[in-house]
């Protein structure tokens, strides 16, 4: 045969076979840093009961404990990607990683609420300098066609920690490790974190922005104060009896909100370093990426807090049946996350995210129907089927949905693309946290619970109505949905022709630049 005949296979060297056994090792460094995150924002809430008795805390400081995490965190991520676009991803993870290692060591060490929720605040921003990072280092170390099976993997990642915190938390708190009680539950964090740190250092790529960008201080103080506006009454209204002054601080976010977007338009034609991009929002698929990642947030905000009312106080379960219960659902999420990128959608396109919002809400439908059969006296077995299928349906929407969000968003602007993505994520969780006080407890009776037994009835009717809310905001996802692509597209190394201006030309024909020492 002619040599025009053969293909041009280049020859793998030890150089580059040494090349891509490092940027497989980074992947894993920066999965364990968002497993153990997405493992802390649930870790905490099984232990409780533990730190109110061991602190002497307070109702207003328990709830500020597991508060105070989310606000810091979802204040400081669309600042954290771009700190990582302006002083480079590897940095700003090194950073955070260090700060949240630290800042883990203090919850485990502190000796009072006060201290623990000052810590708590500490790890939410240290963890908004470390997440960010995760997805935009993926962007920048890994070529496009390899970019699906990553994010199939970080999808399985976000399935696996949000369902295992409560369980290892309900563990380590049950073993009472060297007599430390509850304190495991952040200590454990610092073996991981110390790993973290070396292997990261020598394993993880530098990447930044091409372009000389700045920090948009103005721009930070804005979204700032318009997430805490909207954030802080969401989780303090219900203590509160819901003031005027929340609902004001919540009617008024949205003002901020639009100065916000007005200011970051000027910011953009001054010196085209804004905050967020806008112009990102003109990429269909990152607009209705951004929009579904919203509606989804708000339904697992909802599920997740009320599932565990219903099962540790309706139904008298301890924390770990309570995390048992949930075993089934994370294997499944796992499961279907894990192969709905590289199967599924490569095939079917956008029906596979859609059978997904739909497949979550058939599995919720079933919930709702064995919680009205069986009542108090329902059993963790007969909870198996509900979850698996609703963890199948999330399953295949978390991976290709994070997928579909990046793939057109150029590499100049994904440490910020990123950083939205997860603030987004936030704030649904946090106004799903916020309608709880009027789906769940706004249907519990005060002199039902004064009762007794029928104390348990009314967390089961609760629990019930708050699932119709849940199955309604899964059929606007499945309808918000039609505004994604029907078909997957490659991603891009650079920007769409027609949506944003090319970036700086990439080494080697647009492949991911080598790995550097």
């Amino acid at each position: 045969m002619s040599s025009e005949s053969q293909p041009a296979t280049p020859p793998t060297t030890p150089l580059d076979a040494a090349a891509d056994r490092r940027r497989w090792i980074a992947l894993a460094v920066i999965m364990t840093a968002a497993f153990m995150d997405l493992v802390d924002v649930t870790i905490v809430n099984i232990a409780i009961p533990s730190i109110e008795r061991d602190l002497g805390a307070s109702f207003g400081a328990i709830q500020w404990i597991t508060a105070g995490y989310a606000l810091a965190f979802a204040a400081g991520l669309i600042t954290g990607g771009r700190l990582g676009d302006i002083y480079g991803r590897k940095r700003l993870f090194l950073v955070g990683i260090t700060g949240f290692t630290l800042a883990s060591a203090l919850c485990g060490l502190a000796g009072s609420a006060e201290l623990l929720v000052a810590a708590r605040l500490l790890q939410g921003a240290t963890a908004a300098l470390m997440v960010p990072q995760v997805l935009a280092i993926v962007h920048a170390t890994f070529p496009a066609h390899e970019r699906g099976k990553v994010f199939g993997l970080f999808g399985a990642i976000v399935g696996l920690g949000a369902v295992s915190g409560p369980l290892l938390g309900a563990l380590l708190t049950e073993w009472n490790l060297f007599g430390l009680g509850w304190r495991p539950i952040f200590l454990i964090n610092l073996p991981v974190g110390i790993a973290g740190l070396i292997l990261g250092r020598k394993y993880i790529t530098e990447s930044r922005a091409p372009q000389a960008l700045r920090l948009d201080l103005l721009g930070v103080v804005l979204v700032t104060t318009a997430l805490l506006m909207l954030i802080y009454p969401l989780t303090r209204g219900r203590e509160l009896d819901w003031p005027l002054w929340g609902h004001l601080c919540m009617v008024g976010s949205l003002a901020v909100f639009a100065v916000f977007v007005a200011y970051e338009r000027y910011k953009t034609r001054k010196d085209g370093s804004p905050l967020v991009e806008l112009s990102l929002f003109r990429v269909k698929s990152f607009a209705a990426g951004i929009a579904v990642q919203l509606t989804f947030g708000i339904a697992l905000g909802v599920f997740f807090l009320v599932w565990t009312l219903y099962m540790q106080i309706g139904l008298g379960w301890s924390a770990l049946r309570a995390g048992l219960t949930g075993v089934p659902f994370s294997i499944a999420v796992s499961a279907a996350a894990g192969v709905s990128v590289q199967l599924l959608v490569p095939r079917f396109g956008r029906k596979v995210l859609q059978a997904g919002a739909l497949t979550m809400a058939a599995g919720v439908l079933i919930y709702i129907w064995e919680a009205a059969r069986y009542g108090t006296g329902i059993h963790s077995w007969q909870m198996v089927l509900p979850l698996v299928v609703m963890g199948l349906g999330m399953g295949l929407i978390v991976a290709p949905l994070t997928d579909a969000v990046l793939s057109e968003v150029p590499r100049e602007h994904a440490g910020s693309a990123s950083g939205l993505i997860s603030t987004v994520q936030q704030m649904g969780t946090a106004l799903g946290l916020g309608l709880v006080s009027v789906v769940f407890f706004g249907t519990i009776d005060e002199e039902r619970m004064a009762l007794g037994p029928a104390a348990g009835d009314a967390f089961v009717d609760a629990f019930q109505n708050s699932l119709w809310w849940v199955t309604a905001v899964l059929v606007v996802i499945f309808t918000v949905m039609f505004a994604l692509p029907k078909r997957p597209k490659q991603h891009l190394e650079g920007a769409t022709a027609d949506t944003l201006p090319d970036p700086a030309p990439e080494p080697e024909s647009g492949k991911a630049p080598a790995l550097t020492r």
